[in-house]
């Protein structure tokens, strides 16, 4: 079967000065930190991919959503994603775990302060030197 590149949609919510993160669980980059999002689907936009991830993964609503930067991401020579990051800012609600089979839980972290063990496409995010809080 030929290898092909997935695009994957993350999605940085900006709470305060705080972005929020799930322990990744069953899938590449367990026990890595990530922002919610999954598989762009065919016909789908990125803003409704977004909050498609966003509902599905931790239930809280977000607003504002708009494109901020993207990374090319090769795991172990045997996936290769393009990952698109979608900014958006925090409305309301509490972050609840609704994939407990995909992720360990969901906690703010402050950009400066993320763990050390952050999901492959956050590391290349920050080496591009990229900072959510310095979007609109």
């Amino acid at each position: 079967m030929e290898k092909q590149v997935r695009v994957g949609v993350g999605v940085i919510i900006r709470k305060n000065d705080q972005v929020l993160l799930g322990e990744r669980k069953g899938a590449h980059g367990e026990g890595t930190w990530a922002f919610p999002g999954g598989h762009l689907e065919f016909g789908e936009t990125l803003v409704e991919c977004s909050l498609r991830e966003v509902a599905e993964e931790n239930g809280v609503e977000i607003s504002n959503i708009h494109f901020a930067e993207f990374t090319e991401d090769i795991f172990d020579d045997s996936k290769h994603y393009l990952t698109i990051f979608m900014l958006a800012d925090y409305i309301s609600g509490e972050p609840q775990n609704l994939e407990p089979h995909k992720c360990n839980g969901w906690k703010w972290f402050h950009w400066d302060v993320l763990p050390e063990n952050v999901f492959l496409t956050i590391q290349h995010l920050s080496e591009k030197g990229f900072n959510p809080f310095d979007q609109e």
